[in-house]
C-alpha cells in the first residue's frame, strides 16, 4: 500500500524534485527525513520575506532554511498525507479551493480547507 501512495502522489513530488535540484547551484540543501525528502533552499534564514515559509509538493518538502523546516515540519507532513490522498489531483485541488474560497470574499489562503485541515492536525 505504502508504494501505491508513493506512486499516486510521484506526479507532485517530480515537481517538488525538479524545483529542489534547480535551487541546488545555489547553495540549496537535500535531507532525507522519513518518507519526505526537505530541502532547505538557503543556509540561514532571508533577508527579506518569502510568498512561502514551506511549500510541500508531494513527498518534497522545500523550505526557505532548515530551521523553518523544523517549525512546519508536522504541517507540511499533513500536506504530504493530503498529497497521498489525492495525488495529482492535490495541486488542482488545493488552487481551486483557494480560489473558491477567494471567490466567496473569503482569504483564499487561510481559509483553503487544505490549509485548515493542516493548521489543525500539524499546527503552524
Amino acid at each position: 500500500m505504502r508504494w501505491a501512495t508513493v506512486l499516486w502522489a510521484s506526479p507532485n513530488s517530480l515537481i517538488g524534485l525538479t524545483l529542489g535540484l534547480m535551487l541546488l547551484p545555489f547553495g540549496a540543501r537535500l535531507r532525507r527525513v522519513g518518507r519526505t525528502l526537505e530541502i532547505a533552499a538557503l543556509r540561514q534564514p532571508p533577508r527579506r520575506r518569502w510568498p512561502f515559509a514551506a511549500i510541500t509538493l508531494g513527498h518534497v518538502i522545500v523550505g526557505t532554511h532548515a530551521q523553518e523546516l523544523q517549525r512546519l515540519r508536522a504541517h507540511e507532513r499533513v500536506h504530504v498525507r493530503q498529497c497521498e490522498r489525492w495525488g495529482p489531483l492535490f495541486l488542482p485541488a488545493y488552487l481551486l479551493a483557494g480560489a473558491w474560497q477567494w471567490a466567496r470574499g473569503r482569504r483564499a489562503y487561510w481559509d483553503n480547507p487544505f490549509e485548515v485541515e493542516a493548521r489543525r492536525v500539524g499546527g503552524g
